[in-house]
């Protein structure tokens, strides 16, 4: 009776699909999605876009039905589907691996679901014929699934997929299995054949060319959460945050300040630029390495060295070191190794992101001791002087200014750090916490970490050195360069 519903209240609106204030956490008490909230209007072609992880494979398998939000609701033209199951839901899913059934031939493979609804058989040789059109292979019916390439294999789940006549097609890395060459040729392919079919894509890959051929609309995802959505266009000229400039395409970026109206300063040098950001805001500067310009060292804005030179085939990738900042230039002339030279960057090539404060601000408890209770350990502090007018008795009890005992457990700690005045190790007997590396940017003169300790705290830490993603490390922090507020 639903499904009958949702098909009478297709026409009623633009917004297909809405995901509205979803959160997946696990029993482990991870959190996989996280307020997420979308729109998808009808016929779009969406694609989730992020790291392994992230959490859009997730809301994927949430939007088919095989998963459960913990909270949340999911709208599927006006109407609540959040825990209407699979099979009642106008939405088909094309998995990485196809799941295509090896022991028939195509045209069983594509009737399959038609078979179980039980349709009359001349309505479903004219439906698998329709749809074996639609992906280019009429007349292979009769053929083995072995007999087919990957390409062909993928075809052939799409047209399962869409015999049905589905409202909606989920695709979960559909092309992941194939090699580049078949994998570009199927980026085109499926583009067109949404043209063709009308209907409305939601596609999955972690991979930024794909998502960037083919998309409509790109919902840029890290750790759970949305980072940015927009046209393929905005999202890679105007990111929003340096986790999606660094994510979609090459990027430099730079810390720097802006100077004037216009001007910002990085690396040294001043640049016009086109966004109007206050004076003195400190910000992070946006370079794409086709937008610098490679030029003899006294036209320069700023100079540098050519330290290494690759031939990437359409252009060369150049990196050029000026001071301790690292720049990527991509360039269809060749610059030799070692050789000085100047960069140019026109100001339509600098977008302006207003830096996000990176500081960690660490809450804590206090132990019966007045100590803190931090990273399954312990800090000391006078906590005491956080509190105007507090002081210890005798018998190690806390009192407020009127003499009046305190309550340790209703206390709470903010620990302040710098992510520069932390160091990292791989001796896990050093500091005073330990985890993995799940996120990394190159900010030009250094490289800005997210490590999750084993308390599923994330740290931000700054460091010159290069570590790599997932490496476990310990984490020393001076006691002198943490600064203690108590929460309010």
């Amino acid at each position: 009776m639903q499904e009958i519903k949702l098909l009478e209240n297709k026409i009623k609106s633009e917004n297909i699909l809405e995901f509205k204030n979803l959160y997946r956490t696990f029993e482990d008490g991870f959190t996989a999605v996280e307020d997420f909230n979308l729109t998808i209007k009808r016929g779009e072609f969406v694609t989730f876009l992020g790291p392994s992880g992230c959490g859009k494979t997730t809301t994927l398998r949430m939007a088919a039905g095989f998963d459960l939000p913990t909270s949340g609701k999911i709208l599927l033209n006006g109407m609540d589907i959040t825990k209407l199951p699979p099979n009642e839901r106008p939405i088909n899913t094309v998995f990485q691996r196809y799941a295509l059934f090896p022991h028939l031939n195509i045209y069983d493979n594509v009737a399959f679901g038609l078979k179980l609804k039980k349709l009359p058989k001349e309505q479903i040789i004219k439906k698998v014929k329709k749809a074996l059109e639609m992906v280019d292979l009429e007349g292979f019916e009769s053929r083995k699934i072995q007999t087919l390439s990957g390409g062909q294999q993928q075809r052939i789940a799409i047209a399962r997929a869409i015999v049905n006549e589905p409202e909606i097609l989920l695709l979960d890395e559909p092309l992941g299995a194939l090699d580049l060459k078949m994998r570009k040729e199927m980026q085109l392919e499926l583009k067109n054949m949404h043209e063709r079919l009308g209907i409305t894509f939601i596609y999955v890959t972690h991979d930024q060319e794909e998502a960037l051929t083919m998309s409509d609309k790109i919902v840029v995802m890290s750790e759970g959460k949305i980072q940015q959505t927009g046209a393929p266009e905005d999202i890679y000229n105007e990111p929003k945050n340096a986790f999606v400039a660094d994510f979609i395409g090459d990027s430099n970026i730079f810390n720097g300040i802006m100077t004037g109206r216009c001007q910002v300063r990085f690396c040294g040098a001043e640049f016009q630029c086109v966004d109007d950001v206050e004076h003195g805001t400190m910000i992070d500067a946006v370079v794409r390495p086709e937008d610098v310009i490679i030029t003899s060292p006294e036209k320069g804005i700023i100079r540098g060295r050519v330290t290494n030179v690759i031939f990437k085939g359409v252009h060369y990738e150049i990196t050029v070191m000026s001071g301790k900042n690292e720049i990527i230039v991509q360039s269809t002339k060749k610059a030799e190794q070692g050789a000085e030279v100047g960069l140019i960057v026109e100001p339509e090539g600098i977008h302006i992101m207003v830096s996000e404060t990176a500081i960690n601000k660490i809450e804590s408890s206090v132990s019966q001791s007045y100590g803190l209770l931090i990273f399954d350990g312990s800090i000391e502090c006078d906590i005491a002087s956080l509190i105007p007018g507090a002081k210890m008795t005798g018998d190690n009890i806390m009192t407020d200014a009127h003499g009046n005992e305190l309550d340790y457990d209703k206390m709470k700690v903010i620990l302040t750090i710098s992510p520069k005045d932390i160091s990292m190790s791989d001796d896990e007997k050093e500091g005073i916490a330990k985890g993995h590396i799940i996120n990394l940017i190159y900010k030009g003169d250094h490289y800005s970490y997210v490590v999750r300790t084993d308390d599923e705290t994330d740290i931000i830490v700054d460091d010159e050195y290069l570590w790599n993603m997932g490496d476990y490390v310990s984490l020393i922090i001076p006691r002198d360069k943490i600064s203690f507020s108590l929460k309010k």
